[in-house]
């Protein structure tokens, strides 16, 4: 009897010092920035289209993929996912205190399933871009990434289907999401 209120007792202190880690220490997520205080202002410079029109298609890139216009997107797409996200502002360039350039560099898209007379069910499209984030005041280079990826898949037919543009516009999204991200949780 001594023993079976012993390990009843032990077990509840078990379970008491387990409740109190994590209500103390708390798991971890905040919603609050971890830029630095001193940065409260971004400018995002226009895309640029990098893309090689003329690229052959080889072993390694089996398709290609072009859509005009899809580094305006991605710019737009960048800024209002900054001004969603609020923990910084969007500025002009003279006032900002970070620089956010990018370049497209990569469109692709790729079949991922396909039906039983061989139709494509279902594609993957990737949007890769290369950026750099500056300090303005000094123009020293804060980060960069090469190859940064958006991305989506879709379905062709179905209820849930979607157009090549409505995925590309969910890829776009996507990635400018990733680079919000990247911007304010670097630090």
């Amino acid at each position: 009897m001594i023993k079976h209120n012993g390990a009843r007792f032990f077990g509840g202190l078990a379970a008491l010092v387990i409740f109190l880690c994590f209500n103390v220490a708390g798991c971890g997520y905040t919603s609050s920035s971890l830029l630095p205080s001193n940065i409260k202002t971004i400018f995002v410079d226009n895309f640029e289209n990098k893309i090689d029109v003329m690229r052959e298609i080889s072993d390694t890139r089996n398709s290609y993929s072009y859509r005009p216009g899809l580094e305006i997107d991605i710019t737009r797409a960048t800024i209002n996912a900054f001004i969603r996200d609020r923990h910084i502002t969007i500025d002009k360039r003279d006032n900002s205190d970070i620089l956010l350039k990018g370049q497209l560099v990569d469109y692709k898209q790729y079949p991922l399933s396909y039906d039983k007379q061989y139709d494509i069910e279902e594609f993957r499209m990737e949007v890769f871009v290369d950026i750099t984030m500056y300090d303005r005041k000094t123009g020293e280079v804060m980060w960069s990434e090469k190859r940064f990826m958006g991305r989506t898949e879709y379905t062709t037919t179905g209820e849930h289907s979607k157009t090549e543009s409505e995925a590309a516009a969910d890829a776009v999204k996507d990635l400018a999401q990733r680079i919000v991200e990247r911007t304010v949780e670097h630090w």
